[in-house]
């Protein structure tokens, strides 16, 4: 626990941390309320996981937002720093709050999408997905001026194909919760007041395998995203990046 408290006081400023039973809970807030991606979070995210994935202790990682917004607005400063010299870190930061999400977190996870919001693809990235009804997917990148490529067009090439994926990103058309479920990029679509309580159940039933399973389980699960990973992930972050 001592290690939990270490990092979780770290992050405090953007996330909460809970454990019950080897189930650390990771839910994303900015001042208490839904989160805003600024600088710092974007940096933390990255972080944070490689801090759990290093954490013996945690066996299955569960990752919420906080309210009715998976995540509420962009701070100013994220995109003045694209526009004042700040590309490499924007860049590196980018990256890594995927990449150590797929490579560094070896236990199986779970996406709980608590309402619309940016950067849906770290939940969809996760072994097993669920949203809530008001939930609302898209990427509006290209219908903003620019080059959809962080990581949101990755997760839909994934699990869309080629040719829906080609349509959200040329259009910016969001998909509600019943589409998402019916086009497989969620498994479930639960009641926002049983949102956690359901993540808590799948835990659970994970939970109940040995260990060496799971974890093994969860690498044969995240096999294709680290292939993706590898092979898309740096080159659509450095187009976006070089158009902006």
């Amino acid at each position: 626990m001592a290690e939990l408290d270490k990092y979780a006081s770290t992050y405090a400023e953007h996330f909460v941390m809970e454990r019950n039973d080897g189930v650390l809970l990771l839910r994303m807030h900015t001042g208490g309320g839904p989160a805003v991606m600024g600088l710092s979070l974007h940096h933390a995210w990255g972080q944070v996981f490689q801090e759990a994935g290093n954490d013996p202790a945690n066996e299955v990682l569960i990752i919420t937002g906080t309210g009715g917004s998976w995540m509420a607005g962009l701070e100013p400063d994220l995109r003045e720093r694209r526009l004042t010299g700040g590309r490499y870190q924007t860049y590196y930061d980018g990256i890594k709050l995927l990449e150590n999400l797929v490579f560094a977190v070896d236990v199986p996870t779970i996406g709980a999408i608590n309402g619309p919001g940016y950067h849906h693809e770290l939940a969809l990235a996760c072994d097993i997905t669920l949203c809530t009804p008001e939930t609302v997917f898209d990427d509006t990148h290209f219908r903003a001026g620019a080059v959809p490529g962080d990581g949101q067009h990755l997760v839909f090439q994934e699990l869309l194909g080629l040719k829906r994926s080609a349509m959200a990103l040329y259009t910016g058309a969001g998909m509600d919760a019943a589409q998402a479920l019916e086009l497989g990029l969620v498994n479930e679509v639960v009641p926002a007041d049983r949102l956690i309580l359901r993540a808590r159940e799948l835990a659970a039933t994970i939970m109940a395998a040995p260990r060496t399973t799971r974890r093994l389980t969860h690498a044969v699960l995240q096999r294709p995203w680290k292939r993706r990973l590898v092979d898309d992930l740096g080159f659509g972050r450095a187009h976006q990046l070089f158009e902006t």
